[in-house]
């Protein structure tokens, strides 16, 4: 029993759901920057909600790269960054088991959302409802934006809603703070996935899953993480000129050293995926430590 619920936790790779805590993080000091007061019970209810739905959409994710056998054909995945978990391809759990579980994950949020909705406001619906179909259709067919070379603009569109929904639970209303807040660091995300795509190359290609590196290929599609990242950056420092954020956010745009180091790496190896393992890091560190810092300057310069 205990081996079977360790399997399942782990077919949710939760070294990457940190993405999402620090992303309802940037939504709570939006909130609290304003002045409301933060009910630590709905706090706790949204970050876990976020996490759940967050490794739905991973695990869903590896079910129909399974079923379209990208996975199967990823022979040059970057282990523990890419390719996802393997669980169905290493026999851990059947196809189908890895199916109804990420689904399972998704249903199971939705009482406890309309619980939190009826508490928040019903702005909460369109926030939940919106960041279930993003999850839902980055990887599932008819839309599968990820094959269609959307899946970066889904990733940004996501964890801004996941920074939007957790400041909404708190304020019961829209503001404008967490929009600005949080764009930069969902940019950031979606470099995340982005830079991930390169080690998949040839697995995806092979496919026929047209994510947008394949579109591109690679040589072209190398110079995109550069310009998301100078978006990200410029997008912060242009809400800090305009005073809508405040100045002490601008210690986030510190962490444009290792963004732009990455950058730097995979210029020179976007055909290379060993050599990628040290860009993916810092993409990883960068998008992490550029949220946690974000939410520190938001919360304490209230």
């Amino acid at each position: 029993m205990r081996s079977g619920l360790v399997r399942y936790f782990a077919a949710t790779r939760p070294a990457f759901l940190t993405v999402t805590l620090v992303g309802c993080l940037i939504g709570l000091a939006a909130a609290h920057r304003d002045g409301v007061g933060i009910d630590a019970l709905t706090a706790l209810g949204t970050v876990l909600l976020a996490l759940v739905v967050h490794a739905g959409v991973n695990v869903i994710n590896d079910y129909h790269d399974a079923r379209n056998g990208a996975d199967a054909a990823n022979t040059r995945r970057l282990f523990p960054f890419t390719g996802g978990s393997r669980f169905i391809q290493n026999g851990v759990l059947s196809e189908r088991a890895v199916g109804r579980y990420g689904y399972l994950l998704l249903a199971a949020v939705v009482p406890a959302g309309l619980l939190l909705a009826w508490q928040a406001g019903a702005g909460l619906l369109a926030i939940g409802a919106a960041g279930l179909v993003v999850g839902w259709a980055y990887s599932a067919p008819p839309l599968a934006l990820m094959s269609r070379g959307l899946g970066e603009l889904a990733i940004a569109a996501g964890w801004l809603l996941v920074v939007v929904g957790s400041d909404y639970v708190q304020r019961h209303d829209f503001a404008a703070l967490p929009l600005a807040a949080g764009l930069s660091y969902a940019l950031l995300v979606a470099n995340l996935l982005f830079i991930n795509q390169f080690p998949d190359h040839d697995g995806d290609a092979a496919a026929a899953k047209r994510t947008l590196v394949v579109r591109l290929g690679p040589q072209v599609a190398k110079w995109g993480y550069l310009l998301i990242a100078i978006f990200a950056y410029g997008w912060l420092v242009a809400m800090i000129a305009r005073e809508v954020l405040p100045q002490r956010t601008a210690a986030a745009a510190m962490t444009l050293v290792l963004s732009f180091s990455a950058a730097r790496e995979l210029l020179h190896h976007a055909e290379d995926p060993p050599a990628l393992a040290p860009a993916i890091k810092r993409t990883i560190l960068a998008t992490n430590l550029h949220g946690l810092i974000l939410a520190a300057a938001l919360a304490w310069g209230r």
